[in-house]
């Protein structure tokens, strides 16, 4: 059994609490290590190592900070199947997912942000008689809250580019979900990297995170997680004027006009709404049928959903692991029993599945599930499930499949089906939403932006929105002779 301790100034450390949180392997049910579970003591301890690298750290070249950032990718790479493991140990995932999303994408964050950075080109806006010269500072000490669902994918996302800007980090990843942001610790400590620059403050959100969020000396918050924990981290964090991103949840719609590959759209449909268990926010768990085609459409999803291998993670074939968490689970199993009252009908799943080879254990597995029969104002269909749970709508024309699409609160992505490629991008034009896809899913330039509007979140991540959240950008106006 591991134990997780705190990543301060180089070293790993107890908690000043001297507690621990138990950390479960959702697949099996059984406890898996110990996590430190810290407090505003060992955030202060944090702080001060990231404060005291700050300047070393910051008076680096850009050069010098690419060179580290390269480094970490291959120390990543040569690492990349013990990370893919141990991710698939602690979320329940697929190990083939793990390794071509999860580790991939650790490994991806550095080398692109290396790239990106080293190709931009200075900022001079010439007058008749000056020289406007835009200079990029590091923000200073910043802090990263990450969820479960991607541990490392999404800490790396914000790590690689906080980094070469010259900022020193305080992250606090989920604590259902350690392993792998101690993993990557670990990987800092063999390659020298410089002590304090990165520090990993492992606990709970009220104890660990909120004295992040408040902390002065911590100059911006990058926060990724669900939309009611965003609204206290934006409530915390907007009257201290820190710098602020928050990318929050999803109920992102999938929709299948007339003119649809209907086979290649009952595949993407399946895929955008099972990955990981339904367990990503840029998953598409609400599908928008047209009429015309909706019996045809249906029979075909439903065959791709029943033909997804559904087992235990660590085998290659399993495409859909376990959920969480228990209590994720019986949440999601809640909204299977709320749409039954609402009038749905469940067309496939909505049971717990026998797994071979775990038989008797705890793990939080689901059937992928299809609920058909649903207003789409209904709860089920409006609120972020968050799990292996879409509900099947449908529309009469395209006006009316805009209107449903935009009828939730949120607005992160979602994608859209047909053969005119025109259609399908001007569809995507009146679609309120941060991304949309048409004929594909989940299908990321690391160059555009990447974020949401209304409840799903403020600000933009990737590329050039990165790298301007992570430095404060001034301007030199120099009086020409």
């Amino acid at each position: 059994m591991e134990e997780i301790k705190n990543f301060i100034n180089g070293e790993f450390q107890n908690s000043s609490s001297g507690e621990y949180i138990d950390n479960i392997n959702p697949a099996t049910g059984e406890l898996i290590g110990k996590i430190a579970s810290s407090n505003s003591i060992d955030v202060q301890n944090a702080v001060e190592a990231a404060n005291m690298a700050f300047t070393s750290w910051s008076a680096l070249t850009l050069e010098q900070r690419i060179i580290w950032l390269d480094k970490i990718a291959d120390a990543l790479e040569a690492k990349k199947e013990l990370v893919a493991q141990t991710e698939s140990k602690d979320t329940g995932k697929p190990i083939s997912l793990a390794r071509r999303v999860d580790a991939s994408r650790s490994i991806s964050n550095f080398r692109f942000f290396a790239q990106f950075t080293s190709q931009q080109n200075p900022m001079e806006f010439e007058m008749e008689d000056a020289m406007n010269y835009v200079h990029r500072k590091p923000v200073g000490v910043v802090g990263l809250i990450t969820p479960w669902n991607l541990p490392l994918y999404l800490l790396t996302w914000k790590i690689a580019p906080a980094l070469v800007m010259g900022n020193t980090i305080i992250a606090k990843p989920s604590e259902l979900t350690p392993l792998t942001a101690n993993l990557f610790a670990s990987i800092l400590q063999d390659i020298d990297f410089p002590k304090g620059v990165f520090n990993i403050v492992h606990g709970l959100g009220p104890s660990a995170g909120q004295p992040i969020l408040e902390h002065p000396k911590i100059k911006a918050i990058s926060f990724t997680g669900g939309t009611q924990t965003g609204r206290i981290v934006a409530k915390t964090a907007a009257p201290l004027f820190k710098k602020l991103s928050l990318e929050l949840g999803g109920k992102n719609a999938t929709v299948i006009l007339a003119d649809a590959d209907l086979h290649a759209a009952a595949k993407g449909a399946a895929r955008a709404g099972f990955t990981n268990s339904g367990q990503v926010c840029l998953c598409g768990s609400r599908i928008l049928v047209d009429a015309s085609i909706a019996q045809q459409f249906t029979e075909l999803f439903l065959t791709e959903v029943r033909g997804m291998k559904q087992g235990n993670p660590l085998n290659e074939a399993t495409e859909i692991g376990s959920l969480i968490s228990i209590q994720h689970l019986e949440k999601v199993e809640s909204y299977v029993k709320l749409a039954k009252q609402e009038g749905g009908t469940i067309l496939t799943g909505g049971n717990r599945p026998t797994i071979s080879g775990l038989e008797g254990s705890k793990g939080a597995y689901l059937e992928p599930t299809v609920i058909g029969g649903l207003d789409i104002n209904s709860r089920t269909a409006t609120e972020e499930i968050f799990g292996p749970v879409v509900t099947l709508h449908i529309f009469e024309n395209e006006e009316q499949a805009i209107e449903m699409t935009n009828s939730t609160e949120y607005g992160l992505a979602g994608s859209v089906w047909t053969t005119n490629l025109e259609r399908g991008r001007k569809f995507s034009e009146q679609i309120e939403t941060g991304i949309m896809w048409v004929n594909t899913w989940l299908h990321r330039d690391l160059r555009t932006p990447f974020g949401g509007v209304k409840n799903s979140g403020v600000g933009r991540e990737g590329g050039q929105w990165s790298l301007s959240f992570f430095s404060e950008m001034t301007n030199i106006c120099v009086k020409l002779d």
